[in-house]
């Protein structure tokens, strides 16, 4: 009967377990975003931090980088992750170079653990948008690792995903476009299995167990916000 129910298992992938893509990172990380965030009262071994570094937009082919403006404060010891914004506002795309430079130099502070890139590409952006991961894995060389976000629907059998070099990609189930699936519970990419991204003031009802979660704050982080969220992530691990 115990040998059954193994086979079972492997055949269905549920119990084995994968590598962690995001290794030294807690189960829950909070999003902190462009404003002053002071999370001195976070528990290092409980949560990690993913701060907006970056935002980068083009218009015209024309870059526009512009750093984090706001303070963050983190605990010794917080794992943190170096998140990226991207920006379209015109069709014709910038060189890669020049995006892929600063988010490099972004990555290349010793306080920074993994990189993610959060851009809701569109279908004529994918082919520029796999070219800048490529460099941006190149840059990276092994050392941290590369994630992104992504839309709930490219992680249900878009094979565009299963091509992009990264190691982890973050569902995004919460702000979601006309389109996007509701109610997911599990996805088809393997890239899509590891994470979860959702958000404070909308919390769904469940989400698949053993993810590490991404939590979106909307508003400046204070204690009661993040053991709402500590609570939210355990009752899924």
């Amino acid at each position: 009967m115990r040998l059954a129910a193994v086979l079972w298992c492997v055949l269905l992938a549920g119990c084995a377990r994968v590598a962690d893509p995001l290794p030294g990172f807690p189960r829950l990380v909070l999003w902190a975003w462009e404003r002053p965030e002071r999370l001195e009262f976070i528990d290092p071994h409980a949560a990690g931090v993913a701060y907006l570094a970056r935002t980068v937009s083009w218009r015209d082919g024309l870059v526009n980088s512009v750093p984090r403006l706001q303070p963050l404060a983190v605990p010794p010891g917080t794992a943190v992750m170096a998140v990226t914004r991207l920006e379209s506002w015109s069709p014709q795309l910038p060189r890669i170079e020049d995006v892929a430079a600063p988010i490099l130099a972004d990555a290349a502070n010793p306080a920074v653990r993994a990189v993610q890139i959060d851009f809701d590409a569109k279908q004529s952006e994918r082919a520029w948008y796999r070219a800048l991961i490529e460099r941006l894995g190149r840059g990276l060389a092994g050392r941290k690792p590369l994630g992104i976000t992504a839309l709930a629907s490219w992680c249900l059998g878009d094979p565009w995903v299963r091509s992009l070099a990264v190691v982890d990609a973050v569902p995004m189930l919460f702000r979601m476009g006309q389109g996007e699936p509701r109610d997911v519970r599990e996805f088809s990419i393997g890239v899509c299995r590891s994470s979860v991204g959702v958000a404070s003031d909308e919390l769904p009802y469940r989400i698949p167990h053993g993810r590490r979660v991404f939590v979106f704050h909307p508003r400046p982080w204070t204690p009661e916000a993040y053991r709402a969220a500590v609570a939210f992530a355990g009752r899924f691990q």
